[in-house]
C-alpha cells in the first residue's frame, strides 16, 4: 500500500475549461515569506504564534524539519501555527525532509546563530536552473564560520562576529540566511546588495517584533546589530503578491470578474504595469484588487511600434515567479511580445506544454520566448514540472476548450493553498483525482 505522502504524489487535476471564473477570494499568506519566518523561530526559546500561514506542502515540510530538530511545531488553527524551540536537539538537518524543499537551507543561519554549528544537506526544490549557494557560504565565512563541503554542508562558527558583507548577487535566501545568523551575532553586520523583496521585508519585520535590531528594511543595504536573545511573540504572514498576480492573470484569461482581498498595494507596484502591457485592466484599492470582466487583451507595443518586451529581475523588478503567468497571459493577447527570463535558465522549459495546447510560442534560448496571440487552446494531458509552471498550465487549462489533465498536482500544492477548492468557489470545473 502506498504511504500518505506517496498517495499525495499520485494526484492529478482534471479541468474542464472555457468557463469564466468570477467572485471574491482572499489572498493567502506569502509562500516565500512563511518558510524563512518558520526557520527564524529557532532563534528564540520562547513561544511564537504565526497567523495567516498558507496551508501548503512546503510549509508542512518546514514544520516537519523544525520538529526533527527538536522544536515543538503544530497547527493551532486552519492558518495558525505555534512554534517553540526551547531546546534544539540536533544541528543535523534531516536528509529526506531537506531534499523536498529548497528552503531547508534557510535552517543554516538560525542553527549557526543559536548553536554555533549547522549540518545541512544539499537542498531540494524546483528544478528551474542553477540556484547558487555561494552567497550563503561566503557570508557565513565572512562572519567567521568554518565550512566543509562534501555530501553535506558542515558549518561551524562558535565565535561569529558582525562584519560588512557584500553579496555577489541579490539572493533572497542568502539575504535571509545572513540576516538570521547576524541577529544573535555580536557586533554590527552590514549586508550590501541585499535582496529587498516583500517576503525579505516581512522576515525582517518579524525579527524586529521579537527584539532584533535591523535597519534599512526595504532597501538593498541592511544593518543588523546583534542582540543577546530574542523573545517570543506573534506575527501575521503578509499576503502573497505572487498569488495575487496569478489570480489577476486567471481572471483576465477566463473573462470573469474577480476581486482579490487582502492584497498589499505596495507589493504590486512592479507587477501591475506588466499586466497593463498585456492589456489587463485592474482596479486597485488599499486592500483589494478587482479585475473587470470580458476584457479584450491587446499587447501594448513599445514606442515607435517596436515589439514589446517583459523582463524579470531582483525586486523591485518584475518577479521571476510571475514570468510563467505572463507567458500564459500573452498567449491570449492580441500582438507579439518578447519575454526575457533573466533569473533562471530552465524556468521557460515548460512552454512546450502550452505549444501542445495550441499556443504560438517560439523558445529562442533558455532565457527568452517570443509569444504571438491570441491562440485557441485545446485541453491536453500534461505534467507539472514546478510550482509556477504548474500554475501557468492550470490557467491554460481553465481557458482551453475541452478537458485537461495535469499530473503531479503536488507541485502546484507546494505553493498554492487548496487551489482546487478555491477555484471551484469561483465557478471552475476542477477535480482532484488519484492516478
Amino acid at each position: 500500500m502506498p504511504t500518505a505522502v506517496e498517495d499525495r504524489l499520485m494526484e492529478s487535476f482534471v479541468i474542464e475549461g472555457g468557463r469564466p471564473l468570477s467572485g471574491r477570494l482572499r489572498a493567502a499568506g506569502n509562500k516565500n515569506g512563511v518558510l524563512p519566518i518558520l526557520a527564524a523561530c529557532l532563534l528564540t526559546e520562547e513561544l511564537v504564534t504565526l497567523t495567516n500561514v498558507p496551508r501548503i506542502r512546503d510549509a508542512e515540510t518546514m514544520m516537519d524539519l523544525l520538529i526533527h530538530l527538536g522544536a515543538d511545531a503544530e497547527w493551532a488553527g486552519d492558518n495558525e501555527v505555534q512554534v517553540q524551540a526551547a531546546d534544539i536537539a540536533t544541528h543535523h538537518v534531516d536528509d529526506e525532509l531537506g531534499s523536498r524543499i529548497r528552503a531547508s537551507f534557510l535552517l543554516a543561519g538560525p542553527l549557526l546563530a543559536r548553536l554555533g554549528r549547522a549540518s545541512v544537506p544539499p537542498p531540494g526544490g524546483d528544478v528551474i536552473g542553477r540556484r547558487r549557494l555561494d552567497p550563503h557560504i561566503h557570508a557565513f565565512a565572512e562572519m567567521g564560520a568554518d565550512i566543509s563541503i562534501a555530501d553535506r554542508y558542515e558549518i561551524r562558527g562558535e565565535r561569529l562576529t558582525g562584519k560588512p558583507i557584500h553579496l555577489d548577487e541579490a539572493s533572497v535566501m542568502a539575504t535571509e540566511n545572513t540576516v538570521m545568523a547576524a541577529t544573535l551575532t555580536p557586533g554590527r553586520t552590514t549586508i550590501s546588495n541585499a535582496a529587498c523583496e516583500p517576503h525579505v521585508q516581512d522576515l525582517c519585520r518579524f525579527l524586529v517584533s521579537l527584539g532584533a535590531s535591523i535597519e534599512g528594511i526595504g532597501s538593498n543595504v541592511l544593518h543588523v546589530t546583534g542582540v543577546e536573545r530574542l523573545s517570543g511573540g506573534s506575527h501575521a504572514i503578509a499576503a502573497d503578491h505572487i498569488e495575487v498576480g496569478s489570480f489577476i492573470g486567471m481572471a483576465a484569461l477566463t473573462g470573469g470578474e474577480l476581486t482579490i482581498d487582502a492584497a498589499v498595494a505596495d507589493d504590486l507596484g512592479p507587477i501591475l504595469p506588466v499586466f497593463e502591457r498585456l492589456g489587463v485592466e485592474v482596479e486597485l484599492s488599499s486592500t483589494s484588487v478587482r479585475v473587470a470582466p470580458n476584457q479584450q487583451l491587446v499587447i501594448q507595443d513599445d514606442l515607435g511600434g517596436a515589439i514589446a518586451k517583459i523582463e524579470d529581475g531582483p525586486w523591485p523588478a518584475f518577479p521571476a515567479d510571475l514570468t510563467s503567468i505572463a507567458v500564459m497571459v500573452a498567449t491570449q493577447a492580441i500582438g507579439t511580445i518578447l519575454i526575457f527570463e533573466k533569473m533562471f535558465e530552465s524556468r521557460l522549459f515548460f512552454v512546450d506544454k502550452l505549444v501542445s495546447m495550441g499556443a504560438r510560442i517560439i523558445l529562442c534560448d533558455p532565457h527568452r520566448v517570443v509569444v504571438t496571440g491570441p491562440a485557441k487552446l485545446y485541453g491536453q494531458r500534461m505534467s507539472s514540472p514546478d510550482i509556477r509552471a504548474g500554475m501557468a498550465m492550470l490557467l491554460a487549462a481553465l481557458c482551453a476548450e475541452g478537458t485537461s489533465i495535469i499530473g503531479d498536482a503536488y507541485q502546484i500544492d507546494k505553493g498554492y493553498e487548496r487551489i482546487d477548492e478555491r477555484l471551484r468557489s469561483l465557478g471552475a470545473r476542477i477535480e482532484r483525482v488519484h492516478a
